[in-house]
């Protein structure tokens, strides 16, 4: 059989019964809580402990690569923000902090809506303002101020899958507009021909967790792919600005020289690309109770992508984007 556009998302994450609304598709989940999920005893005591949740953007340019989140864990909060030159190769700018929940971190319970990070001084935040997502970084290494359109609901993937505690689920954007500027190392960087993605995340997930992705996106043409604790229940390219899923993706890279290229490939044979690294960003925290190990190169694609339904090819060339290695025990 032939593959289809995506179904329409439902109205929630957990169907009147308890049972999750487990599928891949188009549009947005309007009601992101768990509560109504059935589970044992033991695990509905420590579900606030295993639910993740986190907002991220990226803006890729022929210059520049910029990516922030703001992350809640269940019991801290955290988040990041880090330009890197692509001229350069080099990282200019990177923020890194955690803090408590509640107290430095607040999450809207909806797919790109309002999350803030704050920490003395610093502060991140998105506000979802209409058609927009507002969003500002004000930290010692980087600032950025930004207005992104937000996606039509028909552009948007929506996956809520099986995960490797209870379940998980996410929206991706494909290329969206964007305006304003980043300012670091007494440079201005206007957003400007940026295209810019959305990552909204929401699950319950294991306290050891693992996963490879790749993200990339420009105009009409971009991509979601993972490999890890959602299997490929997110795989996803973007043909003509209409998200389609694909299979199983492998990454095959050298782990102890990850900036050498990465080879990624689907099993039903619609992604083949080769990612040439131009540098990274990399971190190795082990705060006892929780740890993270990751390395998240910034740099290029190439290869092709190949329509599910009517096989056609689409060229990728020079498309700038990152992919990950990331281990997390929170």
């Amino acid at each position: 059989m032939a593959p289809t556009l995506l179904p329409a998302a439902p109205p929630r994450l957990v169907h009147e019964r308890g049972i999750p609304a487990f599928g891949m598709y188009r549009g947005i989940v309007p009601e992101l809580s768990w509560h109504a999920l059935q589970l044992p005893l033991g695990r509905r005591l420590t579900r606030k402990l295993h639910h993740k949740r986190w907002q991220y953007a990226a803006f890729a340019h022929a210059d520049y690569f910029i990516g922030v989140a703001v992350v809640d864990v269940g019991w801290a909060g955290s988040a990041f923000a880090y330009l890197f030159d692509r001229r350069r190769g080099t990282l200019l700018a990177s923020f890194d902090a955690t803090g408590l929940p509640l107290l430095s971190t607040r999450l809207e319970d909806r797919a790109f809506g309002d999350a803030t990070f704050r920490r003395g001084s610093d502060c991140i935040a998105f506000r979802h303002a209409g058609q927009r997502l507002e969003l500002t970084i004000n930290t010692r290494e980087l600032k950025l101020a930004a207005h992104i359109a937000l996606p039509a609901a028909d552009s948007v993937l929506a996956a809520i899958a099986p995960a490797n505690w209870q379940a998980h689920a996410t929206h991706k954007s494909g290329a969206l507009h964007c305006s304003g500027f980043a300012e670091c190392g007494g440079e201005r960087w206007l957003l400007d021909g940026c295209h810019a993605s959305l990552d909204a995340s929401n699950g319950l997930l294991a306290r050891d967790t693992r996963w490879q992705w790749a993200s990339a996106h420009a105009g009409p043409l971009g991509f979601n792919l993972q490999a890890g604790y959602m299997g490929d229940a997110e795989n996803a390219i973007w043909l003509d600005g209409v998200p389609w899923r694909v299979s199983a993706v492998q990454f095959d890279f050298d782990a102890a020289n990850p900036l050498a290229p990465w080879q990624i490939h689907s099993s039903d044979g619609a992604v083949a690309l080769r990612f040439t690294p131009e540098g990274a960003r990399r971190g190795d925290k082990n705060l006892l109770l929780a740890a993270s190990r990751y390395i998240q190169p910034v740099g290029r694609f190439d290869g092709r992508l190949r329509h599910p339904q009517t096989g056609a090819v689409y060229p990728v060339t020079a498309l700038a984007g990152v992919t990950e290695d990331h281990h997390s025990r929170w």
